[in-house]
């Protein structure tokens, strides 16, 4: 043990020590006065920062074009975060979410053209009475507050639940934009039904009209955003920077975790096919190809839980460009994955110390990673090169 580690644990106990001689003990310590989160980083390849911490289940972010942070937060926050670490008040305009289990406040994207039309586009789970379902608007990020707010997509149906919304946000390079749905985790065999939008990807234009070249615009009975479908909850996706092509990750169940290259039309087998097992223990066939639908990129068994998801291709770090990272929830670690060309040919775990969930990874303007812990106190987190501290 640490001699640090060792003389706050000393001091904890003297505290309470004394405490209970004045017949105080039922006050109770905050645990992060004697046992503060100790971010070191688990390589020699950088330094982790923490750029700021206060945030409520941070969600997503993505960076504006001076350089601040735009974050959602889970509960229905959406706040305005410095390099310097300072955080906004809540961003004013956010329509009401239904805020429960896996819902809230969700993906964010800005406009291609932000620098001339101001405009966002986030992700949230809309309450009907007891129902609630993914739904996506569009706002103007103004200096009062969001200005102009339309939902320009609803999920069809909302149902029971609070599990499985799905939520990322990508542009295409023609200017549409990708939506990730979930199957709601109680509806999973309408992951392969054309008539909703559970367990799809959908791609809209950005007044909500749908694309003219859509997969299923002319079939019968089938919701015309759908892009592709048999997927279970998609948390993660980003857009290959040398191939134009959205890659999609998606949670398994007990194993079975996937990163999909998400093309037009195509049927991604769940819940028929998944290299896990259900929930119950009752295996799942694993044979995606002989059955007609598309075999994953790559696949963890245990999961990890992916989340957020970024092609990195900064200067910062050279040795990791054209590389792909995934944060990871039930993993608590930074997942590096080596390509060449489409496929994975090496994992590197980071971060495996934090003892944290990671929901996104962003890399910023300056080359750098940037990071969001989904907690209660919820932590901006950067990684540097370890020659190039922030600050020095």
């Amino acid at each position: 043990m640490a001699m640090s580690s060792f003389i706050t644990m000393k001091l904890a106990k003297l505290a309470i020590l004394i405490l209970t001689l004045l017949g105080a003990t039922a006050f109770v310590f905050p645990r992060e006065w004697f046992f503060p989160r100790d971010y070191v980083a688990d390589s020699d390849q950088f330094l982790l920062e923490v750029v700021a911490k206060g945030l409520v289940h941070p969600w997503s972010m993505v960076f504006l074009p001076d350089g601040r942070m735009l974050v959602s937060e889970r509960t229905g926050q959406l706040r305005v975060v410095t390099q310097q670490g300072n955080i906004s008040a809540s961003i004013s305009g956010v329509p009401e979410v239904y805020a429960r289990g896996q819902g809230g406040l969700l993906g964010l994207a800005l406009d291609p053209h932000f620098t001339k039309n101001r405009k966002i586009y986030f992700s949230f789970s809309e309450p009907e009475k007891d129902l609630s379902g993914t739904a996506v608007a569009s706002a103007e990020l103004t200096e009062s507050g969001l200005q102009h707010v339309k939902v320009i997509f609803r999920q069809h149906p909302k149902v029971k639940g609070s599990a499985h919304y799905g939520s990322r946000l990508v542009f295409a390079p023609d200017g549409t934009l990708f939506i990730t749905m979930g199957d709601r985790l109680d509806y999973s065999e309408q992951a392969q039904s054309l008539s909703d939008h559970l367990g799809k990807v959908v791609r809209i234009n950005t007044d909500g009209s749908t694309p003219s070249d859509n997969p299923f615009v002319r079939t019968e009975g089938a919701q015309p955003e759908i892009w592709s479908y048999g997927h279970r909850n998609m948390q993660g996706a980003a857009l290959n920077p040398v191939t134009g092509v959205l890659w999609t990750q998606e949670h398994g169940p007990r194993g079975g975790d996937e990163i999909n290259i998400d093309k037009a039309g195509k049927n991604y087998g769940w819940p028929h096919a998944c290299y896990g097992s259900h929930y119950s223990g009752i295996d799942i066939p694993d044979d995606h190809a002989s059955r007609g639908f598309e075999e994953p990129t790559y696949y963890w068994t245990p999961s990890i839980a992916p989340s957020g998801m970024v092609f990195y291709t900064g200067a910062a770090f050279p040795q990791w460009q054209h590389t792909l990272f995934v944060g990871a929830l039930g993993g608590e670690q930074l997942v590096r994955l080596e390509l060449d060309g489409d496929k994975v040919v090496r994992e590197e775990k980071l971060l495996t110390n934090l003892g944290t969930r990671i929901r996104d990874v962003v890399q910023g303007p300056d080359g750098f990673l940037y990071l969001l812990t989904d907690e209660e106190n919820g932590h901006l987190l950067r990684l540097v090169p370890s020659q190039n501290k922030v600050g020095d």
